[in-house]
């Protein structure tokens, strides 16, 4: 049997009526840019947040340059200083670049994979601004603790929330821990559009006004305004009709993911060298990634290729590694160093087929039974 990594087709079947109705509409209306579809959306996401306010944008990366920037924290050719988690997607890194800060790099958490509070402590300078902690793989990151060592520093903190839509802790969701949080909407996240798409929450409007300013910054209204760093990234009403539609769905969607990663735990836990990723105790992990560790991951996904089942790494590279975001001055991070040749992501999302989970788990307690 061949067992898809992902198969986008899946879940537009069960919205695409829904969704093509949707698009109708937009179409028929003949607006497409920050109009009714966006206005709509924003409110419903900073609603669905437990934000105050929403600014839709053209993708999850301009979304957290624009915070950045919006923040105050970080201004071009200052020397400013943003840290962060070297075990993420490029992006995160390259919007601070963006922002005109430099990414400095802390170690992570060896459960959670996520931003290790004392590790960021370490790594802060008279030069650091803001920190982004990301919420890694569904599961938010340690906020209590990133807050009082940021709060101590004087320092603004950034969510990047790009892969924990409706993720909590403390009974508070992604995209309200931080002074604002950046989301992507890119098609493979737990609430994705079909296409690119961002969008920034806070609880302060002022902060989002500004963004709306930035996020059209050739427009005359920021001109006037004088605000330095702004772009052209506005989500357009097509991306914001359908995110609408899926909305609807993404409570349901998470639900189903957590259901199939409690299969894969309950079943896989017996497996000898296999770290599976740790729940959440004092909140809600939606497994936008069922991310797993094992000491012979190479030798485990060639044996999983074998029966046909896709496996990817996210992320292969550490970010403190790359030419484009190498410091000199960039402390080593063994944690991270010690993880990134183990990690591997297993096929989850909701519409995973039972018999293709089943595969998945049958694979690899055979491979377990051979080793």
């Amino acid at each position: 049997m061949r067992v898809p990594f992902l198969d986008l087709r899946r879940p537009h079947e069960e919205v695409g009526a829904e969704t093509e109705d949707a698009l109708r509409g937009v179409l028929a209306g003949g607006s497409y840019i920050l109009g009714h579809e966006v206005e709509a959306f924003e409110g419903e996401w900073a609603r669905f947040c437990g934000a105050r306010g929403a600014a839709g944008v053209g993708n999850g990366t301009d979304a957290l340059a624009l915070a950045l920037v919006a923040s105050g924290a970080v201004r071009p050719g200052r020397g400013d200083e943003v840290v962060t988690t070297p075990l993420t997607a490029g992006y995160t890194a390259l919007a601070i670049l963006n922002a005109g800060a430099t990414p400095v790099f802390a170690d992570i958490n060896p459960d959670t994979c996520s931003l290790d509070p004392e590790s960021l402590d370490k790594a802060v300078t008279p030069r650091t601004r803001a920190v982004v902690p990301v919420h890694l793989y569904g599961r938010l990151a340690d906020m209590e603790g990133i807050g009082d060592a940021a709060a101590r520093r004087g320092l603004v903190v950034i969510e990047d929330a790009a892969q924990s839509h409706g993720a909590s802790a403390g009974g508070r969701r992604a995209g309200s821990h931080g002074h604002a949080a950046a989301f992507s909407f890119y098609p493979t996240k737990n609430l994705g559009a079909y296409g690119d798409g961002g969008a920034i929450t806070s609880d302060d409007l002022s902060f989002i006004e500004r963004v709306k300013g930035l996020r059209q910054g050739g427009h005359e209204a920021a001109l006037r305004a004088g605000l330095p760093g702004g772009l052209n990234s506005r989500l357009d009403e097509m991306q914001a009709a359908a995110l609408r539609v899926k909305l609807r769905r993404l409570e349901e969607w998470n639900s189903r993911r957590r259901r199939l990663a409690d299969a894969y735990r309950r079943e896989l836990s017996r497996c000898e060298g296999l770290v599976l990723p740790a729940e959440h105790e004092q909140g809600s992990h939606v497994y936008h990634l069922f991310v797993a560790q094992h000491p012979e991951r190479e030798r485990l996904r060639e044996h999983l290729s074998a029966r046909g089942i896709e496996t990817l790494i996210h992320y292969p590279y550490l970010l403190h590694r790359q030419p484009l975001f190498r410091r000199d001055a960039q402390a080593a991070l063994p944690v991270a160093e010690s993880v990134v040749d183990k990690i591997f992501s297993l096929p989850l999302y909701p519409q995973l087929r039972e018999e293709e989970l089943r595969a998945v788990i049958g694979a690899i307690l055979d491979f377990d039974d051979r080793s």
